[in-house]
């Protein structure tokens, strides 16, 4: 058994997915692993069902019907791990963006360090970013200034997607009142643990842009992301 599960949205990787998911179980620390497919039409969900013959214990699928966005699928997968009794929960991207030789330390930060959330922060030591065009670089490192000003959380990288989560928070927070489903849903889930007093820890990494496969970035993951922080800020937390 392991206490930390990783958790892999994907819609569309099968240029990614069986090499992160190999990449992953090669490090130092044993992680399991739970894809959560949004119906791939590509085949992904195939590829990993055929991985988990090889990985029976440590590889696990959830296929979902239709692409619901990244903020449920994640939700999906915090329920899942709960149910399983994992002690850490860990968020990465499929397209390493996210190194998975990173892992460790952001469970260790959260394992030997005391955080109860961690996150893999691209803005926390100057910009650590690779392959990005300016416009996007900039886009990225104002969006979280200005989530920092109006919400006041003291994080740089807010909308971050590498993240360890310790799975007292999760069951602290109420994921059925999770509201937003793209990158704001990671700026929210940031939010509500700050607002419940947890300790939170950044660990400065490296972001590759991917180089193989399709952004799923949009103009409305962007609006939601800007828009959506002010209201979010001005209800706080549920009563």
């Amino acid at each position: 058994m392991s206490d930390a599960l990783v958790i892999i949205p994907t819609y569309n990787e099968k240029e990614n997915i069986e090499t992160i998911i190999r990449a992953t179980f090669s490090q130092k620390k044993a992680f399991h692993v739970l894809v959560v497919d949004d119906n791939s039409p590509d085949g992904t969900s195939e590829i990993v069902k055929t991985l988990i013959t090889e990985f029976p214990n440590q590889l696990f699928l959830e296929k979902r019907i239709g692409k619901s966005g990244l903020g449920t699928a994640y939700i999906h997968g915090f329920k899942w791990a709960i149910a399983k009794k994992y002690s850490y929960i860990i968020e990465m991207d499929a397209d390493f963006s996210h190194n998975p030789k990173d892992l460790i330390r952001l469970y260790n930060a959260c394992h030997k360090d005391g955080a109860d959330v961690s996150i893999g922060s691209r803005y926390s030591k100057g910009v650590n970013v690779v392959n990005w065009p300016m416009k996007r670089v900039l886009l990225s490192y104002f969006a979280s200034k200005y989530v920092r000003f109006v919400t006041r959380i003291p994080v740089f990288d807010t909308t971050a997607g590498f993240v360890c989560w310790k799975t007292n928070v999760l069951e602290t927070i109420n994921l059925d009142k999770i509201r937003f489903v793209g990158y704001a849903f990671q700026i929210e889930m940031k939010f509500k643990a700050w607002k419940h007093k947890f300790t939170i820890k950044e660990v400065s990494v490296i972001f590759t842009d991917r180089t193989l496969g399709t952004s799923k970035m949009s103009g409305n993951i962007v609006y939601e992301a800007l828009f959506g922080v002010i209201r979010m800020r001005l209800k706080g937390l549920p009563k």
